[in-house]
């Protein structure tokens, strides 16, 4: 009788032992993927096509794994980055950064220059800056950086003269001198392409005029200069994240002389890698 009390004692032992070890075994947490994967928000031309090469070229040796997230517009790849629905995005310069963030109360940070799109003047009614009739209306871009660069295109071809300071925040009461007496019509930046038929002119984003078919290098009137441009898209993160060994990495791989010949033969000189 006794022999068989222990006999049950030890198989009840051995029993929940073994149910115990089941648990532990179900409880315990899966292997994490090699790859990690990064959710990037991109302007569909051309960050995306930069990211889109990235991402199958670069990226699978490095061990990362690229979501790229489109935008057609200016806001939401910073919104969404702000609130925890992106990684990081590619899309914008340092003084647009800036002023967003002033705005806005966000708290992103720039941290890998990747290429420069040079803001062009462009037109259906005019061959050149000459032509452009007395009076004629220019559609420019309504953000307040986009805005102060493109008063400054035109001050930099002698269209208009900007009173003394005026630097990238400039607007329409910083023209001092404007001898066509030009109309300036501000446009969210994605509108300008679809306005140049209802305009005289429109100074366009390299990377809308892109993806509107405009050729910057042979058809701007206008193209800014690139020497010391303060205007190169990079590379966004939330502050505190610029460090992260994976935003690191897709930095290096952004400046990689791969990514700046796919750059220079894609676009023929209407994207500019950054130095």
């Amino acid at each position: 009788m006794k022999l068989r009390a222990i006999a049950g004692v030890v198989a009840l032992s051995l029993s929940l032992t073994a149910c115990g070890a089941s648990q532990t075994a179900t409880d315990a947490p899966a292997p994490e993927s090699a790859d990690t994967v990064l959710k990037v928000g991109a302007s569909p031309v051309p960050h995306a096509e930069i990211l889109d090469f990235v991402k199958n070229d670069l990226a699978p040796a490095a061990g990362l794994k690229l979501e790229i997230v489109e935008f057609t517009d200016y806001v939401q790849p910073n919104v969404q980055l702000a609130e925890g629905g992106l990684t990081a995005n590619f899309f914008q310069h340092k003084p647009y950064l800036d002023d967003f963030n002033a705005s806005k109360g966000t708290e992103l940070s720039f941290v890998t220059p990747v290429h420069l799109e040079p803001l062009g003047l462009y037109s259906r009614k005019a061959a050149d800056l000459a032509a452009l009739p007395e009076g004629a209306t220019v559609a420019v871009p309504s953000d307040a950086t986009n805005l102060g660069r493109s008063l400054k295109l035109l001050a930099d071809n002698g269209v208009v003269t900007l009173k003394e300071g005026a630097g990238t925040s400039a607007t329409e009461r910083d023209v001092a001198g404007n001898p066509k007496k030009l109309v300036f019509k501000p446009l969210e930046a994605a509108q300008l392409p679809r306005s140049l038929d209802d305009v005289d002119a429109a100074v366009i984003n390299g990377n809308y005029a892109i993806e509107a078919g405009l050729k910057p290098a042979s058809q701007a009137l206008a193209l800014e200069k690139t020497e010391a441009n303060p205007y190169v898209n990079g590379l966004v993160v939330p502050a505190g994240h610029e460090k992260d060994a994976n935003i690191v990495t897709l930095g290096k791989l952004l400046q990689d002389p791969k990514v700046k010949e796919f750059i220079q033969q894609k676009y023929e000189g209407a994207v500019i890698p950054a130095e």
